[in-house]
């Protein structure tokens, strides 16, 4: 029986070193270390020896035992170390070859002009107010001063969706909002940028959609020349510090009196050029002081407050920092025109 038990392994050992694969390895273990493997039959068979023998064959076959489970675990580590090398050698990377270069995004000129807008405001002390795209003809012309069949509702032909919705044409609906909210209570001190549409036909610079940034501020005793200051300072955080900016009178419903602004022109310093049409200066957006009939609509008495509003078209603004020619560049998606903004990054 001892001869049998050390035959055993020495037969076991010899498949172990032939082994290889893990399969193979396997099959060996279960062959000879399972529970009907012959070291189990051999040790059936104890019960035939004597007393002073079963406990020499009992730790003999324990000895065997072990030594071949050793035998299998540490070919199981080589099998397994060879098969991870094996695999590595088949997945090698060159490291010394260029990486695959990331195209970067960057800001759309559009948003970019949003945010540095925002950014000088919320500065000094405005809030950004939001409302909706689709808007009522309340919101829209009433509650600014444009009742129904008023002639200057002409100067913004609408896309309308029912006789009372229509598709917003100024961000102005949520200055008339923001100010109903208020209850009649100031001040009132917001911009108001987003989406606005009209009837236009689409040109080098003229959309049906756009993007507007009005400002509203209301309290007691406001008055011209803070709008005037307001501007300067505008004009001066986008267009740089040494434009100057200059009100003509004009005419909005909303507003009263009204202004149209210029600024210096960059190009040829105010002296006239072909950018300027030889004026020296260059329209940039319209302003007044908020008519009372608006303030009284809202809920506030126009004795106590008064306000300054002003209008900014966004597009307007980035075709003159950035020397764009045609509005329809903004809205095309050519990557070609937007990678020429990486550069303005900060």
């Amino acid at each position: 029986m001892q001869e049998r038990l050390l035959e055993l392994q020495e037969e076991a050992l010899q498949k172990v070193a032939a082994a290889s694969e893990l399969k193979e390895l396997n099959e060996v273990r279960v062959s000879y270390l399972g529970k009907k493997g012959p070291i189990t039959e051999v040790l059936r068979g104890m019960g035939k020896l004597s007393a002073e023998e079963r406990p020499k064959i009992g730790a003999l076959a324990n000895d065997v035992r072990e030594a071949i489970a050793s035998k299998i675990e540490e070919k199981q580590k080589a099998l397994e170390t060879a098969a991870v090398n094996a695999k590595l050698a088949t997945e090698t990377i060159d490291v010394t070859l260029p990486g695959r270069p990331v195209n970067k995004g960057n800001l759309h000129p559009l948003t970019r002009v949003v945010e540095e807008i925002e950014d000088l405001f919320i500065g000094m002390g405005y809030t950004v107010a939001e409302g909706p795209e689709v808007e009522s003809d309340y919101y829209n012309f009433e509650a600014l001063n444009l009742p129904k069949s008023h002639p200057a509702r002409d100067m913004q032909d609408s896309f309308y969706i029912t006789d009372e919705i229509l598709m917003r044409t100024h961000t102005s609906p949520v200055q008339a909002r923001t100010m109903e909210k208020h209850k009649g209570q100031g001040p009132v001190k917001i911009i108001c940028p987003g989406k606005v549409y009209r009837r236009d036909n689409d040109d080098a610079t003229h959309s049906h959609q756009f993007q507007q940034i009005e400002g509203l501020v209301i309290d007691e005793n406001i008055s011209m020349s803070d709008l005037k200051g307001t501007l300067d300072v505008f004009a001066k955080k986008v267009f740089g510090q040494d434009r100057e900016i200059r009100l003509r009178p004009s005419f909005f419903p909303f507003t009263e009196p009204s202004v149209e602004v210029d600024i210096s022109c960059k190009i040829c310093g105010g002296k006239g050029c072909s950018v300027c049409k030889q004026t020296g200066w260059i329209e940039v957006l319209g302003g007044g002081i908020v008519h009372p009939n608006v303030l009284e609509m809202a809920g506030f008495d126009s004795k106590k407050y008064s306000g300054f509003a002003f209008g900014i078209g966004v597009e307007r603004i980035a075709m003159l920092k950035y020397g764009v020619d045609d509005i329809r560049h903004f809205y095309t998606n050519d990557v070609r025109f937007l990678k020429q903004f990486h550069h303005h990054e900060a």
